[in-house]
């Protein structure tokens, strides 16, 4: 058995009722922005798992986004499903189905059960209720929250709920308590939990494990194993009465003067007076010794010395240790678990990024036998990197504030090719595009470093509209648009925006001929030689914008250069700024040249007069000179400028360094006249609407 899903209803941001997550068996990761709603999802889990935990709300649990109106005609309520289904290799019978059997929605195989908790006004309230609100004469809705608070929240029932809510049946408590739920927080003292002497965690682990390798032999009966522990009990009782009766000794004549204060406060009287007895247990003394933590060098130090994060991991293992304590039926008979649950909040809150990776490896080998199911909320792209998509749940808030749910490792279909280069791809860098509000996928490393900047020269900020900037390295956007298309099933709804080259090709019209690069002003130039392309880009058009409606099809948009002008964003840059030498940076070769042929596009010189100022007359210049020669257009002086400009670049460095010069530059309020490309501004521009 495992959770399959939850349906959430009007608690705290999840609005309406059509709010479901699906889990998977073993471990599940929820990622996402700020305020997306992972926090509350693993309260929503607490509030119908944790037997033991407050089951009231308070008035800013409800979801506060309706209107005046839907609050007079009916009082907010809160309902939260959580769905059980039967495992794959599920034994027939098992004591999962014993004890889930009278929640059952569904009994043919695989079955399913549901726990429902709702938060309530009762029926007879109902009417009383109407009256208050109707009687409120305000615009303000928070007037109608602060009656509902005052007046009626007292009044509010919680229930929890076995099989189909309609039928309100109340769950058996004995079959609630064979959940383990166990909830580590953000904010939490693992030093108070787990290191003072008192610590019911640290002492009922103790007692479980001491004795251990007798408790763990399946080669002794029970009976054999618990006289050989018995025996071992009663040797220590005799060694600790030892201990005592010596404490007691040298503590005779200083208690009957500590004592001696009785008579003073009026604590003796009647001929009784205040002694000291008692016996202490194996597992009590153990407990009382500090935890340390020895070190290779033979050191040893208090743990709670340790930073948090470290303590954290021994935290956990207690806690692990804990389940296998109460799950085990040997140890607690019928009042054994059945079902642990491990939920984790931001396990990055206390652990560096190496950490983060052991931390992982420690609940992989450990969820098995320990947890049945693993719940983990992190904004780590560490954590996110380090395990599969498949286990990856990703919350979206798209801008009317309702949620998606994105499940990466069902959204890629039957596609396992684009699956496995996703999961290859993503590092800790490459997975911001999972938590950010929108993304721009670029090809190249002089796009990823200078697209903020060119964000800052048309009045937008990234960071500040969480907009995240990923290099694919090529041309692979297919395989990550899978994660994204609003068309298909279990995709993440954000805006993503694809800024690619046109590529503009030809090949001879020759058999076994293939297409090679060629520049703009070359399209259609010779059609009885060659055979042209003005774009062996397949994603351009795919996701552009829709001639008619003027508007696009879904969250996916292609940007890209115009055709008959675009070639690559390096060609772009210059074509866009041909008077511009800030583009001329220290490591481009034929810097001289460049600046010689901007100098004389400033002046207004014709391009007769520009072509004589190229270098050396190699096979690409002739072809420049030759091809830009029988071009017809206006703009022969830009793509000149373009193609020495594409001709003269070593990408790495090239991209640092005008990188810095274009910060410089807008420092200086872009004193040096420097134009954003403008499909760049149109891609900016949309995804930061």
């Amino acid at each position: 058995m495992y959770i399959s899903q939850i349906s959430v209803e009007n608690f705290r941001n999840f609005k309406g009722s059509n709010n479901i997550v699906e889990f998977n068996e073993g471990v599940n990761v929820i990622i996402g922005h700020n305020n997306s709603g992972k926090s509350n999802l693993l309260k929503a889990l607490d509030l119908v798992l944790n037997y033991g935990s407050s089951k009231r709300l308070s008035i800013d649990d409800f979801n506060k986004e309706v209107s005046i109106q839907e609050l007079k005609e009916k009082s907010p309520k809160v309902s939260i499903t959580v769905t059980f289904a039967e495992s794959a290799n599920e034994v027939e019978y098992s004591e999962d189905l014993i004890t889930v059997s009278t929640w059952l929605t569904q009994l043919k195989s695989p079955y399913q059960a549901q726990l429902t908790y709702v938060f309530y006004l009762p029926e007879k309230e109902e009417a009383e209720y109407k009256r208050t609100l109707a009687n409120i004469a305000s615009d303000d809705i928070e007037q109608y929250w602060l009656a509902i608070k005052h007046n009626f929240l007292r009044k509010y029932k919680s229930n929890i709920y076995g099989g189909n809510p309609d039928f309100k049946q109340v769950a058996d408590t004995e079959s609630l308590k064979k959940f383990d739920f166990q909830f580590l927080d953000a904010i939490r003292d693992v030093e108070r939990d787990l290191f003072t002497g008192k610590n019911t965690l640290l002492r009922e682990v103790i007692d479980f494990f001491m004795d251990y390798e007798i408790k763990s032999d399946k080669t002794k009966d029970k009976t054999k194993q618990q006289g050989e522990i018995e025996q071992l009990k009663k040797e220590f009782s005799t060694h600790a009465s030892s201990l005592i009766k010596t404490l007691q000794r040298r503590m005779e004549h200083g208690k009957k003067e500590m004592l001696s204060y009785a008579n003073n406060t009026g604590a003796s009287f009647g001929n009784a007076e205040p002694d000291f007895d008692g016996h202490i247990m194996d597992t009590e003394l153990y407990s009382a010794l500090r935890l340390i933590v020895k070190y290779q060098t033979g050191i040893s130090i208090p743990a709670t010395h340790n930073g948090l994060g470290y303590n954290n991991l021994i935290f956990m293992s207690l806690l692990l240790a804990k389940m296998q304590k109460d799950a085990s039926g040997d140890y607690l008979g019928s009042n054994a678990k059945v079902f642990p649950i491990l939920v984790i909040e931001e396990p990055e809150a206390h652990l560096h990024p190496a950490m983060q990776y052991k931390f992982l490896k420690f609940i992989r080998n450990n969820i098995k036998d320990k947890a049945r199911q693993v719940f983990v909320t992190t904004h780590s792209p560490n954590i996110t990197a380090a395990v599969s998509l498949d286990e990856i749940i990703c919350f979206h808030r798209k801008n009317d504030n309702t949620l998606n749910v994105g499940y990466l490792g069902k959204a890629f279909g039957d596609d396992l090719k684009s699956k496995a280069y996703v999961q290859r791809f993503l590092d800790s860098t490459k997975c911001d595009m999972l938590f950010a509000k929108g993304v721009i996928l670029v090809e190249g490393i002089t796009e990823q470093l200078n697209m903020s900047l060119f964000a800052q020269y048309e009045g937008y900020d990234l960071e500040s509209s969480h907009i995240s900037v990923i290099n694919i390295a090529g041309r692979y956007f297919g395989h990550f648009l899978k994660l994204f298309d609003s068309d298909n099933k279990h995709t993440i709804h954000k805006k993503v925006a694809c800024i690619t080259d046109l590529d503009p090709v030809r090949k001879e019209n020759v058999e076994d001929a293939s297409f090679e690069k060629c520049y703009p002003y070359e399209l259609d130039q010779d059609k009885e030689k060659y055979t042209y392309k003005s774009c062996s880009n397949d994603l351009v058009g795919k996701y552009s914008i829709d001639p008619q409606k003027k508007e696009l099809k879904g969250n996916i948009a292609c940007f890209s250069q115009k055709i008959g002008q675009g070639k690559t964003f390096e060609y772009a840059l210059a074509y866009t700024n041909p008077g511009c030498k800030l583009i001329v940076t220290e490591s481009i070769s034929n810097s001289k040249e460049l600046s010689q042929l901007i100098d004389s596009y400033k002046q207004g010189k014709t391009l007769d007069q520009m072509l004589k100022l190229l270098g050396k007359k190699g096979k690409e210049n002739s072809r420049i000179a030759e091809s830009i020669a029988q071009y017809v257009g206006s703009d022969n002086r830009e793509h000149l400028i373009a193609s020495r400009y594409l001709n003269s670049l070593q990408k790495g460095e090239n991209a640092y360094e005008l990188a810095i010069a274009l910060e410089e530059n807008y420092r200086k309020k872009n004193i040096e006249n420097f134009k954003v490309p403008a499909y760049i501004k149109d891609a900016i521009a949309w995804v930061c609407s």
